[in-house]
C-alpha cells in the first residue's frame, strides 16, 4: 500500500470515529439536559452542556480531517496536513471554555435556593458514564492506531465529559443524603477545573506538531538505520523530520566520499530517498543533502 492510499485508510477511520462521537454526542446531550431540567440538577445539565460541546469538538474533527487528507497546491505545496493539529487545538480550546461556563453557573446556583435533584438522575448519570468510558476505549484506540492529534483529543474530550458525570452522580448522591441543594452544585463546580486540566494537557501535542516539534526519537532512528545501510553512505551528519497530519517530512544531510561525481553522488542520494520511503511507514517527502566525507573533519563549512 502506497503513502497515498495509506493516508486515506488512516482518515477514513478517524473520520468514522468522529461521525460516531458527533451522533453519540448528540444523543446523550438531549438526554441529559432534559433529565437533568425536569430531575432539577444542574450537575446533570453541565453535563449535558459539555456534551453539546463535544458534538462541537468532534464535528471540528471530522472538518480537520477532511481538510487534512488535501493534496498538495499551489498555495499549500506541503499539503493540507496541518488542519488535524489545528482541529485538535480547537477541540481543547472548546474544552476550556466548557469548563469555564460550567464553573460560572455553577458558582450562580450554589447562591440561589432550588429544588433537589430527583433521585432517577442518578441511574441516568450511571448509563452515561458507561457509555462515555466506553466510547473513550473506542476513540483512544482509533487515535494510537493512526496517530491523529485531533482524534486523540476527541478521545480526552469523552474522557472529560465522563469525568462531568462521575462528579455529577457523587453531587447529586450527596444533596439527595444530606437533603442540601448546594452538594449538586458544587459537584459541578469540581469537575470545572478537571475539564480545564484535560484540555490543557491535550493542548501542548498539537501546538508542537504545529511548530514542528521534533517527534519521537525512534522514528529519527529508524530513518537514520535505513538510509545508513545505502550502499555509498558514509554516515549521516543531520536527520530532521517533522510531523504533518498523518505523514513525515525528512530532511537528510548524507556524507559520501569526496571523491564522487556528481552523477554518482546524486544516484547516491535517491537511492537513499526510495529506501526511507519504501521502508520507513507514513513518509511523505525526503529531501536529501550531500556532504563530502571531508566535511566531517571540517564541519564549520557543512553549513555554508
Amino acid at each position: 500500500m502506497d503513502g497515498a492510499a495509506e493516508t486515506e485508510r488512516l482518515v477514513r477511520r478517524g473520520l468514522h470515529s468522529s461521525v460516531i462521537s458527533i451522533a453519540s454526542n448528540f444523543f446523550l446531550a438531549v438526554c441529559k439536559c432534559l433529565a437533568g431540567v425536569v430531575g432539577h440538577s444542574f450537575a446533570l445539565v453541565a453535563d449535558g452542556i459539555e456534551s453539546l460541546s463535544d458534538v462541537f469538538s468532534s464535528s471540528v474533527v471530522y472538518y480537520g480531517l477532511r481538510v487534512a487528507i488535501k493534496p498538495p497546491d499551489k498555495e499549500h505545496p506541503y499539503g493540507h496536513g496541518k488542519a488535524e493539529p489545528v482541529a485538535a487545538a480547537a477541540v481543547s480550546l472548546a474544552m476550556a471554555l466548557a469548563a469555564s461556563g460550567i464553573a460560572i453557573e455553577a458558582i450562580v446556583l450554589i447562591r440561589t435556593p432550588h429544588p433537589l435533584p430527583r433521585s432517577y438522575t442518578l441511574a441516568v448519570l450511571l448509563v452515561v458514564f458507561g457509555i462515555k468510558m466506553l466510547l473513550t476505549r473506542y476513540v483512544s484506540s482509533v487515535a494510537h492506531n493512526i496517530d491523529s492529534t485531533a482524534v486523540r483529543g476527541d478521545a480526552w474530550h469523552h474522557f472529560s465529559d465522563g469525568i462531568t458525570s462521575l462528579f455529577a452522580f457523587v453531587g447529586i448522591s450527596v444533596a439527595l443524603w444530606t437533603k442540601d441543594y448546594r452538594a449538586d452544585d458544587w459537584a459541578a463546580l469540581c469537575a470545572a477545573p478537571v475539564i480545564l486540566f484535560s484540555a490543557w494537557r491535550q493542548i501542548r501535542t498539537p501546538l508542537d506538531e504545529i511548530l514542528d516539534t521534533a517527534p519521537p526519537p525512534e522514528i529519527e532512528k529508524h530513518i537514520r538505520e535505513v538510509a545508513g545501510a545505502v550502499p555509498g553512505v558514509v554516515g549521516l551528519e543531520k536527520c530532521f523530520v517533522r510531523k504533518v497530519g498523518f505523514r513525515y517530512y525528512v530532511d537528510l544531510h548524507v556524507v559520501v566520499h569526496g571523491d564522487l561525481t556528481v552523477r554518482s553522488g546524486h544516484a547516491i542520494s535517491h537511492r537513499v530517498e526510495d529506501s526511507v520511503l519504501d521502508q520507513v511507514s507514513r513518509v511523505a517527502k525526503v529531501l536529501v543533502h550531500i556532504e563530502p566525507e571531508e566535511m566531517l573533519l571540517n564541519p564549520s563549512h557543512s553549513d555554508m
